[in-house]
């Protein structure tokens, strides 16, 4: 997808929303955190929240939406806080790279079993239990039909699976990543915390970026501002968000080259 592409109505520019019935993106990458497959559970995976991940992946497959994901590890491991308490930082994100694979494992059983074709590929060699990552492979996975979801991060220590979600998107051409959170967007404070917390409808990477908004890695948004590729930050725990954004319907924050602000 080139930038003129993202740009117009095949991509992910600011352009009016479709017609009732037609797609705006054709291609996604969903980010998921870890934390979002604990469910109501303090630890581990939530095998009820992934069947409901399932099942709006399966909707968006039934419209022809070629869907990869990137999933977390936090809900099993966290690296970075392990290197706060004393373990070493690369050994940290091996494990929670280790984490994601699990995770991934978890969410295709629960796609297949809502019975959609689905491959997990890894960036870590383990061929007893998932594919090696090459990007050629996932792209005709994609175009078959089957939902790709990459786990083990980059391969690399030092990279979060933000910049991994950002990276597999420009590889796979994705024509949006979309940020799975448990708020409808990015508020200039903590909605949590703040009750006059505002909304952003729009914001820029710049803006992302210069406020230190922490929606995603530094790394992960500059590298989606060099490619042009925007970014959707939506509540995941709304069943028809994912469909409403390849819609093309305002969801959540959009970030992209737009000059973008706060709502009420």
């Amino acid at each position: 997808m080139t930038d003129a592409g993202r740009e117009t109505g095949t991509g992910g520019g600011p352009a009016t929303a479709p017609a009732e019935g037609r797609l705006r993106y054709r291609r996604i990458l969903l980010k998921l955190s870890g934390e979002a497959l604990l469910g109501e559970r303090q630890y581990g995976v939530d095998p009820a929240f992934c069947a409901f991940v399932a099942q709006q992946v399966a909707t968006l497959h039934a419209m022809d939406v070629q869907v990869g994901i990137v999933v977390g590890g936090g809900n099993i491991f966290r690296g970075l806080a392990a290197s706060a308490r004393g373990m070493d930082r690369a050994t940290g994100d091996y494990i929670g790279m280790l984490a994601t694979v699990m995770n991934g494992l978890a969410l295709q059983d629960a796609i297949e079993r809502a019975g959609i074709p689905v491959r997990v590929m890894s960036a870590i060699a383990m061929n007893e239990i998932a594919e090696p990552y090459i990007r050629r492979r996932a792209v005709r996975h994609l175009e078959k039909g089957r939902v790709t979801i990459f786990v083990a991060g980059t391969g690399n220590p030092y990279f979060t699976t933000d910049t991994a979600a950002a990276l597999r998107a420009v590889e796979i051409d994705a024509q949006v990543l979309l940020k799975a959170t448990k708020v409808d967007g990015v508020y200039d404070a903590d909605p949590m915390k703040d009750p006059d917390a505002s909304r952003y409808e729009t914001l820029t990477y710049h803006d992302v970026l210069r406020d230190q908004l922490k929606v995603l890695d530094a790394a992960a948004v500059s590298l989606c501002m060099e490619n042009n590729l925007p970014i959707v930050v939506f509540d995941l725990n709304e069943p028809d968000n994912i469909t409403r954004v390849a819609r093309g319907d305002r969801v959540g924050t959009l970030i992209s080259a737009q000059t973008g602000g706060a709502t009420g």
